[in-house]
């Protein structure tokens, strides 16, 4: 009997109560995600049979992106484009006491909630991220997961591949996500970081390595690399946006 089949079938009652009394809301920004937002979604459903909403915040999609998500979710809604204010968008009006970011290409275990409250009720902290592995066989992208993972272990800071959650009390406290047009998650995890260490669930996600295949991974690594330490060193957000959408076209 594994650990994470113990956890769901004996849990102890505080935990269970958890379970019980909270209500994730899960907020997923999507644009032109008709090919992929279904697999997510679905991921989900056994969630909201547990109780739990999930919020999919439409960019201004092109294709059959909130067609097919409306059966699938709780709420779908429009918000300017851009992930920063989508993801503001979807915790206005999700209902939850804690929320969970997850991108429209990440799957999750169909547990993931329960994983969720067990680390903010057992270890009392109040937000976190999951480890991520990317879809596929592909060696070097097993290389750039497990850095990944390593650096937001050392760091304490995740990006949004991560699934970052938190309780909503907590969210309020940091101002909701920054209203900035690129390294929202970087931002978002500096502020939640002064209320202390992310708890990690090893569970992974599986995302989606598109974004490395079509731009090239080893590109991909220094353009993502390069950016990240122009924000650290002070390099206004927008200008980062305007060559991230130049080099992404």
């Amino acid at each position: 009997m594994t650990a994470h089949y113990r956890w769901e079938k004996h849990s102890s009652l505080k935990a269970v109560a958890a379970v019980n009394s909270f209500r994730i809301s899960v907020i997923i920004p999507a644009l032109n995600e008709a090919g992929c937002i279904a697999r997510t979604l679905d991921r989900l459903q056994a969630m909201r049979r547990r109780g739990h909403e999930v919020v999919v915040v439409d960019g201004g999609s092109d294709d059959e992106t909130m067609t097919i998500s409306h059966p699938l979710a709780d709420q779908v809604i429009r918000a300017p484009r851009g992930r920063a204010n989508q993801m503001r968008a979807g915790a206005v009006v999700a209902n939850g006491s804690v929320i969970w970011f997850l991108h429209a290409d990440t799957l999750p275990v169909e547990s993931a909630d329960l994983l969720i409250l067990e680390v903010l009720v057992r270890r009392s902290t109040q937000w976190g991220r999951f480890d991520i592995l990317f879809s596929g066989d592909r060696f070097l992208l097993k290389v750039v997961a497990l850095l990944m993972n390593f650096r937001a272990r050392v760091t304490g800071i995740a990006t949004g591949d991560q699934g970052i959650f938190m309780t909503r009390t907590l969210y309020e406290k940091v101002g909701g996500i920054p209203a900035i047009p690129l390294m929202e998650d970087i931002a978002l995890c500096r502020f939640l970081r002064q209320s202390g260490c992310p708890a990690v669930i090893k569970r992974k996600l599986a995302s989606s390595p598109r974004r490395w295949e079509t731009h090239g991974i080893v590109r991909t690594i220094l353009r993502m690399w390069s950016l990240r330490l122009a924000y650290f060193a002070g390099v206004d957000p927008v200008r980062l946006a305007k060559y991230y959408a130049v080099n992404n076209a």
